[in-house]
């Protein structure tokens, strides 16, 4: 069953291109299935239910609007960014009309690709300004609620605290103090390493009792990282 987590679908035939746009996607939090052409995309559309899909137009097998065009006709819905070189007013027009949601020109500048998509979701309704997600975990901001999976768990504040924190950096490594300023505060006085670890040892039985997720990384030394 598909999770709550938001995945992105990158169709582009220049290898180091998509490979860019993934590391970005992936850094910001997103998931992503990358082709360097339309082959096995739409048995893929099939299977899986992507909240995005960002496609070139200059693909080896079919032009890129043309294959959205014939998604469309098919029903499929899911948003479609174009990230292509073809910047003529014409070419955008005919983006748009073959069923395009969003264009951006290459070369273009990755936190503008970012900062598109997650205008183009929230616009989707896949994210809204309350709420954060990351694979299966989504945080409500206004009642501090997690649900992992669509099942609720009951977190303290401090817990809730410290998985946004998280969140909100994906992939990267939080070390101890960035912990003890970000998630204790001016409550860190008595703040040591016991501490992080006795609180992340039980925030990870809260939503993964069986350890079978494995959500942190522990960075010996360091401190842990949310992968």
């Amino acid at each position: 069953m598909k999770t709550e987590s938001i995945e992105i679908v990158i169709i582009e035939d220049e290898e180091d291109i998509l490979e860019l746009v993934e590391y970005h996607l992936q850094k910001s939090g997103y998931e992503t299935m990358g082709f360097l052409s339309t082959k096995n995309v739409e048995q893929f559309l099939a299977e899986e239910r992507p909240s995005l899909m960002i496609v070139d137009r200059n693909l080896p097998d079919i032009e890129g609007s043309e294959f959205i065009a014939m998604l469309r006709k098919n029903g499929c819905n899911i948003p479609v960014i174009f990230l292509t070189a073809k910047d003529e007013e014409i070419d955008l027009e005919e983006g748009f009309e073959r069923g395009g949601d969003d264009y951006i020109t290459k070369p273009f500048r990755p936190k503008e690709l970012v900062l598109r998509v997650e205008a183009l979701l929230r616009r989707a309704g896949a994210i809204s300004n309350n709420k954060i997600k990351y694979r299966d975990l989504s945080l409500n901001l206004n009642n501090r609620t997690l649900m992992i999976d669509k099942t609720s768990v009951e977190l303290t504040n401090l817990e809730f605290r410290l998985l946004y924190t998280f969140v909100k950096n994906p992939n990267t490594t939080l070390d101890r103090d960035f912990l003890r300023d970000k998630v204790w505060g001016d409550n860190s006085l008595n703040f040591n390493d016991k501490t992080i670890n006795v609180t992340m040892n039980r925030l990870k039985k809260k939503i993964d009792s069986l350890g079978e997720k494995e959500y942190f990384l522990p960075i010996w030394g360091v401190g842990y990282k949310l992968v």
